[in-house]
């Protein structure tokens, strides 16, 4: 086992494609065998550092196949916090690939994990933002009003957030079919609480359909 780590830990080794190939099949196996011995929480370990490999070669579909059979691992072992960690990549990796149910699902159930814990509670507000984020990108108005109401009712204190009023002013910009509107509720908050790139990829999305949406009418009239 000392063999197989010595041959997949150096760091140099995963920023080349051949050696994160080996590195990923000395890591399943180091897995397999940690899963005939009973060592699940190593199991879980070493399934994350298989999704980080491949996330390092943006295969988000392999990545998220690692990172989830290491949630479930960590769950079984109780280990909530890695195991939450794991499904935000899960999420994270869901929604660049436009599977955003998936994402909206495991946001809010993380969110809704965290309220009860007093180091977490604080970080529910991110978790609600990024579950609308992903509602934005599906297109229905009404679901993000839903999803909006259901977030105030999980946790009362998110309607005060700069992050609902973000979300609200989204949807209602959305409502309105008014590109410039949307635009400037996004630079707004920005200027405020800088937007990180998954973010920012997932709001130009919502932008393009809009945009989209508004010439498709403008041609009809």
């Amino acid at each position: 086992m000392k063999q197989l780590r010595r041959m997949w830990m150096p760091r140099t080794a995963t920023r080349r494609p051949h050696l994160r190939a080996k590195a990923i099949s000395c890591l399943e196996q180091a897995v397999s065998y940690f899963m005939e011995i009973g060592r699940f929480n190593m199991a879980a370990r070493y399934n994350k550092d298989i999704g980080e490999l491949y996330e390092q070669e943006q295969n988000l579909e392999q990545s998220i196949v690692f990172f989830e059979r290491s949630a479930d691992l960590f769950q079984s072992e109780e280990v909530n916090t890695s195991a939450n960690q794991c499904r935000q990549k899960v999420a994270q990796f869901s929604a660049q690939l436009e599977q955003y149910q998936k994402a909206i699902e495991i946001y809010e159930d993380v969110a809704r994990q965290s309220l009860n814990n007093n180091l977490l509670k604080y970080s529910v507000k991110g978790y609600l933002l990024n579950a609308g984020l992903c509602q934005l990108c599906k297109g229905d108005v009404v679901a993000i009003t839903n999803a909006l109401d259901k977030y105030q009712e999980l946790d009362p204190t998110f309607s005060g957030t700069r992050e609902y009023k973000f979300l609200a002013d989204l949807a209602a910009s959305i409502e309105e079919e008014d590109v410039t509107k949307f635009t400037d509720v996004v630079k707004e908050f920005d200027s405020m609480t800088r937007l990180d790139p998954w973010k920012t990829t997932l709001l130009l999305r919502v932008k393009e359909k809009l945009k989209a949406k508004e010439l498709e009418e403008d041609d009809l009239t």
